[in-house]
């Protein structure tokens, strides 16, 4: 299993970039960042900095979406960094949730999300690409390399991930959920004719290591709130029962609308409706072992990597015993000698 960090960007730049090089130095192999441009500074300014201060790690947005910059645009970033800093990025993208809503704008449409996706990844994998009739290509780009994985909860969405990601992207790290994502994910690949082995998985959530309960939860609790609104946008197109796990829908009856400006913060105070219950199994909590053990259990599901959000109070420390714990007890370990 691999491990990521999701930082915000947060100013001063220069934390968030302290935040990537120690992440590095505790053994994680990425670090992505939200990617929301009037929350927060501009994240493709910050990676070039954060590829330029670390030697491996591999940066990303987590996620970007087709609405707020041009398809073009966006693959000339990620095949600049890549001519820049050797293929050490990676694109997470979605519809589009808190970078479109807060200027008044709407998720995009399946339609639009998959050409968007087959745009940028020709693109900055330096490959022409068809676009609004006629054929684009970079002419300075030789060798640049992108995946692209797609965020998705829904289930058109899943079937989105399936036919075209290079990776799935499930933000929450209920176990159970998991599994079924993993499963529609799968059969989608499938039934496109891919192998469905080769679509890789990220699970997200809040990582805090800790023994006080009461408090991590308070610190973490924000992110039911922003798994909430995704939830809502499901029921709102479905109705509560059937089409994804009561599971994942129950826990929005009491949410009363949202409040952006608090997004994604620790101090959010629009998620008094998310329970203890949700909390605990949506996000990686307690003592080292504990999170071993879940991470262990998502391992088994088929997660290629753990991406770890880092928006609470305890951020160094969660991350130095992530390198020194954590990360060796889910790493395949080589004898010296046998």
């Amino acid at each position: 299993m691999e491990f990521g960090a999701v930082l915000q960007t947060n100013p001063p730049a220069s934390r968030t970039i302290q935040l990537a090089k120690l992440a590095e130095v505790h053994g994680f192999s990425h670090v992505w960042t939200f990617d929301s441009h009037l929350l927060w500074q501009e994240p493709y300014v910050i990676y070039s900095q954060i590829l330029a201060q670390t030697q491996r790690i591999k940066v990303g947005p987590f996620v970007t979406n087709p609405a707020t910059r041009d398809w073009t645009v966006t693959a000339s970033v990620f095949a600049t960094l890549n001519e820049m800093f050797g293929n050490r990025t990676v694109c997470g993208i979605g519809r589009g949730d808190s970078a479109v809503r807060v200027t008044n704008g709407k998720p995009t449409t399946m339609a639009e999300l998959r050409e968007s996706i087959h745009v940028i990844r020709e693109l900055a994998n330096s490959r022409p690409v068809e676009y609004r009739g006629s054929q684009l290509q970079f002419p300075w780009s030789k060798g640049s390399e992108l995946e692209v994985w797609v965020a998705a909860y829904g289930p058109m969405a899943l079937k989105l991930a399936g036919e075209v990601g290079d990776g799935f992207i499930l933000q929450l790290a209920d176990v159970d959920i998991a599994a079924w994502m993993i499963k529609t994910v799968r059969d989608a690949a499938e039934a496109a004719g891919r192998d469905p082995m080769s679509v890789k998985f990220c699970v997200a959530a809040p990582m805090y290591v800790g023994d006080d309960w009461a408090h991590m939860r308070d610190q973490c609790r924000w992110f039911g709130g922003m798994v909430g609104n995704h939830v809502a946008d499901i029921v709102a197109k479905y109705g509560m029962h059937g089409t994804v796990p009561d599971a994942l829908t129950d826990y929005i009856r009491g949410r009363e609308g949202y409040d952006y400006n608090s997004h994604g913060r620790a101090e959010n105070d629009h998620v008094d409706f998310v329970p203890d219950e949700i909390v605990d199994r949506f996000c990686v909590l307690g003592t080292a072992g504990e999170h071993i053990a879940k991470l262990q259990q998502l391992a088994e599901l088929g997660v290629d990597q753990f991406a770890g959000y880092l928006q609470h109070d305890n951020k160094e420390e969660t991350l130095r015993v992530y390198g020194e714990t954590v990360i060796p007890a889910l790493t395949e370990h080589v004898a010296a000698k046998r």
